[in-house]
């Protein structure tokens, strides 16, 4: 554990809600970006409980609880909220956009009325 990390201390950021927990992760959620109508409405990421810098640095067994607590995830998501579509990805380094050295998966929910519906993940890239 990093005694500096907000994902090993959750308790360091206060915002910091834990939605699920499995052996290894959990999903957690910003308490201010859940209001309806919020382009992060349900937005969340997927955390190792073991320090682990970058998606690259994760053991077997934390991939595959990853994979299983983005099933549950899902399914909550689609059950609570009913998005139309996601974005799931990763930041490694900080020149990637990674601001908190602990590896998240960021799972963003997107809705149809939303204003960046339709703008996935490349969507910087295709307007250059």
């Amino acid at each position: 554990m990093n005694e500096n990390c907000v994902f090993c201390y959750p308790n360091i950021e206060t915002d910091k809600q834990i939605i699920f927990s499995h052996s290894s992760c959990m999903f957690l959620q910003l308490k201010s970006a859940q209001r309806e109508g919020v382009a992060l409405n349900g937005a969340g990421v997927i955390v190792p409980k073991q320090h682990r810098e970058t998606v690259f640095d994760l053991t077997s067994q934390e991939w595959e609880d990853t994979f299983e607590l983005l099933k549950q995830v899902k399914n909550w998501l689609d059950t609570t909220l009913q998005p139309a579509g996601y974005n799931i990805g990763w930041n490694c380094g900080s020149v990637a956009g990674q601001h908190i050295p602990h590896a998240h998966m960021h799972v963003l929910p997107r809705y149809e009325h939303e204003e960046m519906a339709g703008k996935g993940i490349r969507y910087l890239f295709k307007n250059q």
